[in-house]
C-alpha cells in the first residue's frame, strides 16, 4: 500500500491509500465537525445539516444526486458523530472522477427553507424513533451524566426541542463555519489514481474559499474521579432491562488507547469474553459487552448488558467483581494471545474492503495528521503485553466510579 497527501491553496487536504490489489475506490469527505463543536442553541445541527446536504443544490435536486449515483453503480451514505461528518461513496475506479465531482457539488449544497421544513420532521421522527426502542435513551442519558456540563454530553440527534426552536439561518451560518475548506479532508482508498483525485479536486473545489479554522470547542480531561452513580428510565411495556455503564478510559491522544481495546475485547468481546462467559454462556445475560471509545481527549469505557428484569439488581450489584482484572482475576497470557488474534483478524480483514480502509485512514488523519498502514496496526498490537494492560488497568480501573442507566420496566 502506498499513501500519499497534497494540500490545495485554500486548505482542503487530500490522502489517500492506494492499493494495487483492490478492485474498489472508495471516496469521502471529512469534515472536521460534530456534535461537540456545537453550542446549545445549535444542539443537532451537524446530524441534521448532513441530512440536507442530500437535499440537492443550486443546480442539483436532491432526486438528480440519486440518480446519478445510482448510474455510477455506487454504495453512497454519511454518517455524523461527535467529532466528525463523512460524506462517502464506493464506485468501480472508471468511476472515480464522477463519484469526486458528485460528492464535491454536494458540499457546497443550496440549503433552501422549504427543504430545512420538510427533513426536520423527518428528524424528530429519528429522535423519537430511537427514544421508542432498546436500550430506551439509557446510554444518551448516561453520555449526558459522564460528560455533564460539556458538549461530548450531547447526542448527536439532538433533542425534540433543539431541532424545533434551529432556524435555517442558523444552520446557514453554522455551515459557513465549519465546511471551510481547511476543515475538511478529501480521502481515497482502494483502486486510487491519486494524480487524477488531486486534477479533479483541484477543478472542483479549488475555488472553495478560505477562511481562518474554527476552533474545537471546550477540552475535556478527566482522571478517575467519577463517583458511581445510578439513574434509571421506566418502560412500562419493555420485556428486558437495559443497563448502561460508561467509565474513564485513555482519550484519543494517548498511547494506552490501543491496550485499551485489546482490554476490552479480553473482558467484553461478544464471544468469548469474561462477561460472555460469566453471564450469557451462563443464560444469566441476554448480551454483555464491553467497548473502548476514544475522542480527540477524552475516552470511555462503555459496558452494555441485557436481562430480565428480575435478575437486573443483582447483576449490577455484582459489576465490580465482574469487572475488577486485578489479583486473582489477572489476565492471563492465553486470555492476552487469544484477544490479540481477534484483533489482528479484524485489522487485516478491515484492511482488505477500502471503505474500511476509508474510515479508518480518513479518521485517523482529520484526528491526528497521521497514517498508520495495516502492517503498522499489527505491529502495535504484537507489541502489547501482559505490562501494557495492567499500566491500564492500574491508571483506568474499571471496577472504579462510573455512571450507569438502568432502562426497563
Amino acid at each position: 500500500m502506498t499513501f500519499l497527501h497534497e494540500r490545495l491553496g485554500n486548505g482542503l487536504e487530500i490522502i489517500a491509500e492506494r492499493s494495487p490489489a483492490a478492485l474498489s475506490t472508495s471516496i469521502g469527505f471529512f469534515v472536521k465537525t460534530g456534535s461537540r463543536d456545537e453550542s446549545e442553541d445549535l444542539w443537532g445541527t451537524s446530524h441534521f445539516l448532513e441530512h440536507m446536504i442530500f437535499k440537492g443544490t443550486t443546480t442539483l435536486s436532491s432526486e438528480e444526486i440519486n440518480r446519478r449515483f445510482d448510474a455510477m453503480g455506487a454504495s453512497a451514505n454519511a454518517f455524523t458523530s461527535e467529532e466528525d461528518t463523512c460524506y462517502y461513496a464506493t464506485v468501480l475506479p472508471e468511476q472515480q472522477d464522477d463519484a469526486v465531482g458528485l460528492l464535491s457539488q454536494m458540499m457546497r449544497p443550496a440549503l433552501r427553507e422549504e427543504d430545512f421544513e420538510t427533513e426536520k420532521k423527518v428528524i424528530l421522527e429519528e429522535i423519537r424513533m430511537y427514544d421508542d426502542q432498546p436500550p430506551f435513551g439509557a446510554d444518551d442519558r448516561c453520555r449526558a451524566t459522564f460528560f455533564a456540563g460539556h458538549p461530548l454530553a450531547r447526542s448527536v440527534l439532538g433533542t425534540v426541542d433543539s431541532i424545533q426552536a434551529l432556524p435555517v439561518e442558523s444552520m446557514r451560518g453554522y455551515y459557513r463555519r465549519r465546511y471551510c475548506p481547511g476543515n475538511i479532508v478529501l480521502a481515497a482508498s482502494g483502486a486510487v489514481d491519486f494524480e487524477r483525485l488531486v486534477r479533479t479536486a483541484r477543478e472542483r473545489c479549488g475555488d472553495w474559499e478560505p477562511l481562518d479554522l474554527p476552533r474545537r470547542t471546550v477540552p475535556f480531561r478527566r482522571g478517575c474521579d467519577l463517583r458511581d452513580t445510578v439513574d434509571r428510565i421506566e418502560r412500562p411495556a419493555a420485556t428486558l432491562s437495559y443497563a448502561v455503564r460508561m467509565s474513564p478510559a485513555p482519550p484519543g491522544d494517548d498511547e494506552d488507547r490501543f491496550a485499551a481495546k485489546l482490554l476490552a475485547i479480553i473482558l467484553g468481546d461478544d464471544s468469548g469474553s469474561r462477561l460472555y462467559w460469566s453471564l450469557v454462556d451462563s443464560g444469566e445475560a441476554e448480551q454483555a459487552s464491553l467497548h473502548h471509545h476514544d475522542f480527540l481527549d477524552a475516552g470511555i469505557f462503555t459496558l452494555q448488558l441485557s436481562c430480565d428484569p428480575e435478575d437486573a439488581g443483582n447483576l449490577l450489584e455484582r459489576l465490580p467483581e465482574l469487572l475488577d482484572m486485578r489479583g486473582r482475576r489477572a489476565i492471563t497470557p492465553s486470555e492476552l494471545d487469544q484477544a490479540r488474534n481477534k484483533l489482528a483478524g479484524r485489522i487485516v480483514l478491515s484492511g482488505e474492503r477500502p471503505r474500511r480502509r476509508l474510515f479508518t485512514v480518513g479518521l485517523e488523519w482529520t484526528h491526528n495528521g497521521d497514517h498508520r498502514s495495516v502492517a503498522d496496526d499489527l505491529a502495535i498490537v504484537e507489541r502489547l503485553g501482559l505490562d501494557d494492560l495492567d499500566r491500564v488497568l492500574a491508571r483506568w480501573p474499571l471496577e472504579a466510579g462510573g455512571c450507569t442507566v438502568l432502562a426497563g420496566p
